[in-house]
């Protein structure tokens, strides 16, 4: 992770260092230098965002002796959810257990996080409350992390001493981004039955399809439960008659053919009709930020939709 960010500022570099850690600090993401990196220095454990994840897993299959010289005792992931099938290629493929967490630089990154063993950890969902105290807003109402509030989709909320006080000489974006003390992520979400939280999308990214709500988070979930997609990402385009219409791209793995009508004949039986893309785009890559996120919004313009 770059060091400008918050994750590879907080998670990577001044974490380690203050429990006395030994960190390695290549001068950029590369794929395919990682495994390199993994034989001669022999971390202990690694982090990144999925897409991170994603372009190592897919050169993994070269590297075999090299995984299985090198144990490590786990991975995390954060800064974008991380699909669970993912996840689980993660762990099969390296033989240690994956960590998901949700930060953001206004909460001095970490916010909540999968426990390690022997406690659970869940695919698909961020964990438990890991620095700042995290509820859910619904209507105006602050909706605590208790049996009552399971289950009920909200915006998640925190409050801590590790979030921030608000933006220097940005008094509309203070005003907009706190209530009664307490900071607004702009991510939805839910409690589950065992007070884990799992995102279910960031409102900004809601796509009003003609009156009909879509997350797009849960359509790139689908499509990476496909075994022929790599990577996948769902985004808005303006239709003039609709508002937004949904459009997905995706990357395919080596060596596999695969069609957009047989991923839109998949994407109907696995969801309703309104949330079917309009179109799938067959990529060989899906722009991203400079973190290595992938950019939803106006990903239509960068890929020359009009």
């Amino acid at each position: 992770m770059p060091m400008f960010h918050i994750h590879g500022l907080i998670a990577a570099i001044l974490a380690p260092i203050y429990k006395s850690g030994t960190i390695i600090t290549p001068s950029g993401f590369d794929a395919l230098k990682f495994f390199r990196w993994l034989n001669d220095f022999k971390p202990t454990w690694y982090t990144a965002v999925p897409t991170m994840h994603q372009a190592i897993l897919a050169r993994a299959p070269r590297n075999i002796d090299i995984i299985k010289n090198n144990q490590l005792k786990f991975i995390r992931s954060s800064s974008a959810s991380l699909p669970a099938t993912v996840m689980e290629k993660l762990e099969d493929t390296f033989n240690t257990c994956v960590i998901e967490s949700y930060g953001m630089t206004e909460a001095t990154h970490q916010m909540t996080s999968n426990p390690l063993p022997p406690n659970k950890r869940k695919a698909g969902s961020v964990g438990l409350a890991a620095g700042p105290e995290v509820a859910l807003l619904l209507d105006g109402k602050i909706l605590h992390n208790i049996k009552e509030n399971q289950n009920i989709t909200g915006q998640i909320i925190i409050k801590g001493e590790n979030v921030t006080e608000g933006y220097i000489n940005n008094p509309e974006a203070n005003s907009e981004s706190y209530i009664d003390g307490w900071f607004l992520t702009g991510d939805e979400g839910v409690f589950d039955n065992d007070g884990y939280l799992k995102i279910t999308g960031r409102l900004k990214e809601i796509i009003n399809r003609g009156g009909e709500k879509i997350s797009p988070k849960e359509i790139d979930e689908i499509l990476m439960e496909h075994q022929s997609i790599q990577q996948a990402v769902a985004f808005s385009v303006p239709h003039e008659k609709l508002g937004e219409d949904l459009y997905a791209a995706v990357i395919i793995k080596e060596n596999v053919e695969i069609s957009e009508n047989n991923l839109k004949e998949y994407c109907q039986q696995r969801l309703t009709q309104f949330k079917i893309p309009r179109k799938i785009l067959i990529v060989e890559e899906i722009p991203k930020g400079a973190t290595g996120k992938l950019q939803r919004i106006g990903l239509y313009k960068k890929l020359g939709i009009k």
